[in-house]
């Protein structure tokens, strides 16, 4: 039986005032994550800093100062664009990563944010599944695979997972990013990170989390 092949994508919608943008029944799991303005999702309400889960079918109406969204979708390799309308908006494809499969028998979705206070920095590790990063706010320089790059808000990176990494945040503000990643089901509720040097693994970490959504999905 050949195993099902998965991408991760991201993209940012910019919604108008009260405009309607509908999701269609498919087959994605998605992250939609309020970078500002809010949204309702059926009875529910979001707004800056907070992110609605779900699959398939759903219907966003921008509140009314708008908003602008980041939308996080695990789907199965080259699945069309969903784009917001011209009359409510515009879509902007931020970056998609091609996942290794299966990552476990069973997933789940976590969506959190990771902060650092100024010149915080997460020591070289990995990670049980992949991910998307997206700076939110501050500044951070990545280090991993022997390449050293550095990112202002609304800068995107992947992370596989298994290849060692090192986050260095800005020194003079406090820096965040949104973090969306695929993980084994049996993770849930626990930590997925895991320290490359012993020395490292009980020494005070600067970062902490805030988390959005930690679910079982079916794919």
């Amino acid at each position: 039986m050949t195993n099902p092949s998965f991408e991760l994508r991201l993209v940012e919608d910019s919604l108008h005032a009260g405009a309607v943008f509908e999701l269609p029944a498919d087959a994605t799991n998605r992250v939609v994550y309020v970078a500002h303005g809010s949204i309702s999702v059926g009875d529910a309400a979001f707004s800056d800093d907070s992110a609605w889960t779900g699959k398939g079918a759903a219907r966003l109406i921008a509140g009314s100062s708008g908003a602008a969204l980041w939308r996080f979708e695990l789907i199965p390799a080259g699945a069309p664009l969903v784009s917001a309308t011209a009359n409510a908006g515009y879509t902007r494809h931020k970056i998609t990563a091609a996942l290794a499969w299966p990552i476990a028998d069973a997933v789940l979705f976590r969506a959190d944010s990771v902060a650092f206070p100024p010149g915080g920095c997460a020591y070289l590790h990995t990670h049980q599944g992949p991910g998307f990063r997206c700076l939110i706010e501050g500044g951070v320089r990545i280090d991993t695979n022997g390449h050293s790059t550095s990112y202002a808000p609304g800068g995107a990176w992947f992370e596989a997972g298994p290849i060692p990494v090192f986050a260095q945040a800005a020194a003079d503000r406090p820096s965040r990013f949104i973090r969306v990643m695929v993980l084994p089901a049996r993770l849930k509720g626990l930590s997925s990170i895991a320290y490359v040097n012993a020395d490292d693994r009980d020494k005070p970490k600067s970062q902490s989390y805030k988390v959005f959504a930690d679910v079982i999905i079916d794919v």
